[in-house]
């Protein structure tokens, strides 16, 4: 897989939460090369291999399609475009940024902010409901092309950096996407011992809302759920967060299933594969939370690639992090 090719395909689609059907419709086709059937459904795109009987497990390959961003919630008098968050943000970094207003027509903006030869030093990090976008046009303009509802995605292209690194928004979890297509890639033509339902979800930024149902209409016997996690940066707790470069991060976690954390483990050891332990104390944060508590219960795993920067128009990855999460769930599903 060309890498780079693959992340910039799929980073530059606009998905915020609620309205990823660009996305859907790329990853649609991108599973049609290597699954059997591929369907969309209450907007989650669903791929399916192999032919399902009780005498195989059948397991859950998960990356959510949505990304953070906003919603256009009104239009001031003086033109301004009033917005609320769409998932986490970090609004200390929200002023000056570039952003894409998705209306009738795509419109680029900025949000506004105060020079700082303006500034009295008693500014303050605004919230959500202070943020106004900026795009040149006047009130009675905008109207013609936005709407209430309309989503904001940031401005910000996949850009390479040094020692492998790429930097860009919606890496989560565009990046995950792109590891499981990796590991199909890789699948094709090798006899398997398990049916697999491949699972790119809609709404996980607003509460794993697709997660839901999809294991329920997949029913599947295993999950995994591929996504990011915080990798350390300058001034971070080494505690909290993995080594960028050191692999996938496997789940450890009173919420996931002992056994497929071990089996995950194990594959990664005996494959020489680079990894990580994840150790939470409680929920993971990810579509996993939902699969492990879907129908009867499923035996449910993470596999979560590190990354800097998280819900920001500027996330981080090492490429190399990204092929041994997809040779690790290849050589998973091989076993």
């Amino acid at each position: 897989m060309d890498w780079i090719k693959t992340l910039k395909l799929l980073t530059a689609l606009a998905g915020v939460s609620g309205r990823e059907t660009t996305v859907a419709e790329m990853a649609k086709k991108l599973l049609e090369s290597t699954c059997d059937q591929v369907e969309i459904y209450q907007g989650n795109v669903c791929g399916y291999i192999g032919h399902r009987t009780s005498s195989k497990p059948h397991i859950l390959l998960d990356a959510h399609l949505d990304q953070v961003g906003f919603f256009v919630t009104a239009i001031t008098e003086n033109g301004f475009v009033r917005v609320g968050n769409i998932g986490g943000l970090d609004y200390r970094l929200m002023p000056a940024q570039r952003v894409i207003l998705h209306g009738k027509e795509e419109i680029s903006g900025v949000i506004s902010c105060v020079p700082p030869h303006l500034q009295d030093g008693k500014e303050h990090v605004p919230s959500v409901t202070e943020l106004a976008i900026d795009t040149g046009y006047p009130k009675e303009m905008l109207e013609k092309i936005l709407s209430p509802g309309d989503a904001v995605s940031f401005d910000m292209p996949l850009q390479r950096l040094e020692n492998g690194c790429v930097t860009g928004a919606s890496l989560d979890d565009r990046c995950g996407m792109a590891a499981i297509l990796y590991a199909l890639e890789q699948l094709q033509g090798q006899d398997l011992s398990c049916t697999i339902s491949v699972l790119f979800s809609t709404q996980e930024e607003v509460g794993e809302r697709g997660a839901m149902i999809g294991a329920y209409r997949v029913n599947p016997d295993i999950a995994l759920a591929v996504d990011v996690t915080f990798a350390k940066g300058h001034g971070d707790d080494p505690t909290k967060c993995g080594k960028l470069g050191g692999g996938p991060m496997i789940g450890i976690s009173p919420s996931l299933s002992p056994e497929i954390s071990r089996d995950l483990i194990a594959t990664a050891k005996k494959n020489r594969i680079p990894w990580q332990p994840e150790v939470m104390s409680g929920m993971t944060g990810t579509n996993a939370d939902r699969f492990s508590v879907t129908r009867e219960g499923v035996l449910t795993g993470t596999v979560s690639i590190p990354l800097r920067y998280m819900h920001t128009p500027s996330e981080l990855i090492q490429i190399s992090d990204l092929e041994a999460t997809g040779k690790l769930l290849t050589a998973y599903l091989l076993q």
